[in-house]
């Protein structure tokens, strides 16, 4: 299966694209709606149809989630609305959409994509995906094994989650520059090296187009630190990825 259909649900934007496997990358340009505020299921399923809309597409559809995702079923919602919690979101999108439908978390597919096809790829050892963007997503892989739902960003950093203090959301809430955005992204690195060790963070989400503007700021660590490669595309493409597996 050559082409698939992913969609990447966040905190602020839901876009989604057909995704040529056999690159690893867009098969056609993605179309982008907001996420609707409540993000309730309703709403979000509206949205996510609307895109696919936009494409003649009949196949499978993969789609990301911003929260724990145990066998398409949602577990957490911290960035989008509650009502998400406990909901078999898999059933949910298969229905409304009439399609085949894999749900992931969001991070996770983001990591899948990096590591088949951009900057995690043929890297043995520990290596750690975050997206900042609404919130804080997390990848963790061993020698390219996934270990999922790890969700980082509600590492407790200051008292509060992580996200909260580190996440892109938080520069532009509290008007930060990047050095200063820099000097908080730094502590949190700090905080999941020292737990997990990594040998490679890879820098993605929606901020990683503008790597240049803080990447040079961070401090020098034991782990190389580098943007995604599929900057904020990776999610759709991991999305797809999952699906064409479960197909």
């Amino acid at each position: 299966m050559a082409t698939v259909f992913g969609v990447d649900i966040g905190g602020s934007g839901i876009k989604g694209a057909p995704v040529d496997l056999v690159r690893g990358g867009l098969a056609q340009e993605r179309h982008k709606v907001l996420t609707p505020h409540p993000a309730a299921p309703e709403a979000v399923v509206a949205a996510v149809r609307e895109v696919v809309r936009q494409y003649d597409h009949r196949g499978p559809v993969g789609l990301t989630f911003p929260g724990v995702v145990v066998r398409g079923h949602t577990r957490t919602a911290a960035n989008v609305d509650k009502r998400w919690i406990g909901v078999d979101a898999e059933a949910l999108f298969r229905d409304e959409l009439g399609l085949p439908a894999t749900v992931v978390n969001d991070a996770d597919a983001a990591g899948i994509a990096e590591v088949a096809y951009g900057a995690g790829r043929a890297r043995g050892g520990v290596t750690l995906l975050l997206t900042f963007g609404t919130g804080i997503g997390s990848a963790l892989f061993v020698d390219g094994t996934l270990v999922p739902n790890t969700e980082l960003g509600h590492l407790e950093l200051r008292g509060k989650d992580a996200e909260r203090r580190a996440s892109s959301a938080a520069r532009e809430r509290h008007d930060l520059s990047w050095a200063e955005w820099a000097g908080r992204v730094d502590e949190y690195l700090d905080l999941v090296e020292m737990l997990f060790s990594p040998q490679l963070i890879i820098i993605g989400g929606g901020v990683s187009r503008k790597h240049d503007r803080f990447l040079p700021l961070l401090r020098e660590r034991e782990a190389e630190v580098v943007p995604a490669l599929l900057r904020n595309d990776a999610g759709i493409v991991g999305a797809a990825m999952a699906a064409s597996k479960a197909a």
